[in-house]
């Protein structure tokens, strides 16, 4: 009886000594398993906004990978309010927002996948109590038109710049004239003179 007691002492104490040695390893091995989570938001959850956020950003515990970063925001009439693919950088994600979006219930939808390879899936909703305020358009000035040249304008330009008779032909011209006169004026004589003759 009493080997028979030692014996199972022995495999009793056996059984025990390996779940306590394998303990450590156990204990060691959890922070290789440990998942990432969402530490913060911005807007943080169930927060009230006065106007539409420009931007959300999500801080979680880990680093992320920007090729499985998906974030996405809805609007309160259920269209995307994002204005462009998200950004990572290190552990925070950030996200761009359409500008002018309505007042009402917003809602953030992320799914990361995280250094070690784990996906965090995961939403939350925000107020915004106010409108953003449309966009002012700019107005781009009109040229100034240039006035067009009148008629008298352009036949005072042409007037002048048509150059005149050169001087000898004007004096030629001249010269005739007064030779054509003094004939007629000789021719004339000669009949008053042959009239009274007769």
């Amino acid at each position: 009886m009493h080997a028979v007691n030692r014996r199972a002492a022995r495999v009793a104490a056996r059984c025990l000594v390996v779940p306590l040695a394998a303990a450590p390893l156990l204990f060691a091995a959890q922070p290789a398993f440990a998942h990432t989570d969402l530490v913060t938001g911005s807007p943080a959850e169930a927060a009230s906004e006065s106007r539409p956020p420009q931007t959300i950003k999500l801080t979680f515990s880990d680093e992320m990978t920007s090729r499985y970063a998906k974030v996405a925001l809805t609007a309160p009439d259920g269209e995307p309010g994002a204005a462009g693919a998200p950004q990572v950088t290190g552990r925070t994600v950030t996200l761009p927002v359409k500008p002018g979006l309505p007042a009402g219930s917003y809602t953030v939808g992320y799914r990361v996948v995280s250094a070690d390879g784990h996906p965090v899936t995961g939403s939350y909703r925000f107020t915004v109590e106010e409108a953003a305020p449309a966009p002012t358009p700019t107005r781009t000035p009109t040229p100034t038109p240039t006035p067009a040249r009148t008629d008298d304008a352009s036949r005072t330009d042409d007037t002048s710049s048509t150059p005149g008779p050169p001087l000898p032909v004007v004096a030629i011209a001249s010269g005739l004239f007064l030779l054509a006169a003094a004939g007629v004026s000789v021719a004339v004589t000669r009949r008053r003179r042959t009239r009274h003759g007769s």
